[in-house]
């Protein structure tokens, strides 16, 4: 369990502006995202820009966008907080909160009845049990290979030569069960190149690649210990092919956020607004 001291840092000691709006942003592997919120603890505007790799300039642009859809500019911000891969490169951030206390706050947010979050990102995966009060009690993760992450299937999409926009509707369509048993993203693109001239076809290879996801959610699952209602959050959310196939995995149906890439950054927001209050908002076991 990250401690406290891991979880926020409190040490940029900026002080709390006049502004009546808080920013959260989240700075992910492949994507950036900024959420605006107001006192009343509603969200004003949120804004989604991709990377290519982690990018101060791309977490400006999100910021700049979400600020131009709200009408606003940094002087109605009383309060930033950062989050995700590169939340320490950020100045402007009042503090920084880590991505599992974010995501275990912003899915609590939106879903308060949720005991699990499953996060799958550009780069990472990982499985957060959450009290009753939108605290993370325990995490699983896998941040050290792309297997079964956004990456992973933006690999296959381009092997398959199928738009990633595609696949999940396209894997829906398997009639026949295929494994993909690599869990390396590199050893497994060669099995689809295999299973493809082999003359399976793309909706079987794809039926087989989201059910390997599902498996290694699964393991990571096990490791935190399941407790419904379930919500997944983060890119891969988007993905249906994912979402059924984890579901069948887990024999559990999973609320998916309306706009799941943005819940790291709402987390944020909401650490920001306890901050202005006066409260860390954080009660890790």
């Amino acid at each position: 369990m990250e401690s406290s001291q891991d979880a926020i840092n409190m040490d940029k000691g900026h002080d709390v502006r006049e502004g009546a709006y808080v920013l959260g942003v989240d700075s992910g592997s492949l994507t950036a995202k900024a959420v605006i919120m107001n006192r009343d603890r509603e969200i004003v505007a949120h804004s989604v820009v991709q990377l290519e790799i982690v990018s101060l300039e791309a977490v400006k642009e999100a910021v700049n966008n979400v600020l131009s859809s709200a009408g606003l500019d940094m002087s109605d911000i009383a309060y930033v907080v950062a989050t995700g891969y590169g939340r320490r490169r950020y100045d402007f951030a009042d503090k920084t909160v880590t991505e599992i206390s974010c995501h275990a706050k912003g899915a609590h947010y939106l879903f308060p009845e949720v005991r699990t979050v499953i996060d799958i990102g550009g780069q990472d995966s990982k499985v957060i049990a959450v009290d009753e009060e939108g605290n993370p009690t325990h995490f699983a993760m896998n941040d050290r290979c792309a297997a079964g992450t956004g990456r992973f299937l933006e690999v296959m999409a381009s092997a398959l030569r199928v738009p990633l926009e595609a696949i999940g509707e396209m894997s829906l369509k398997a009639r026949q069960k295929l494994t993909i048993s690599s869990i390396c993203t590199v050893f497994a693109e060669t099995e689809v190149i295999s299973l493809v001239a082999e003359g399976h076809s793309k909706e079987d290879i794809l039926g087989a690649l989201h059910a390997s996801i599902a498996s290694r959610i699964a393991g990571l699952v096990a490791r935190v210990g399941l407790r419904e209602p379930v919500m997944m959050t983060g890119g891969v959310a988007k993905n249906v092919g994912a979402v059924r196939a984890i579901e069948r995995e887990l024999g559990v149906s999973m609320t998916v956020a309306k706009d799941p890439q943005i819940v790291g950054a709402l987390g944020a927001a909401l650490f920001a607004l306890d901050f202005v209050e006066g409260m860390s908002g954080l009660k890790l076991r």
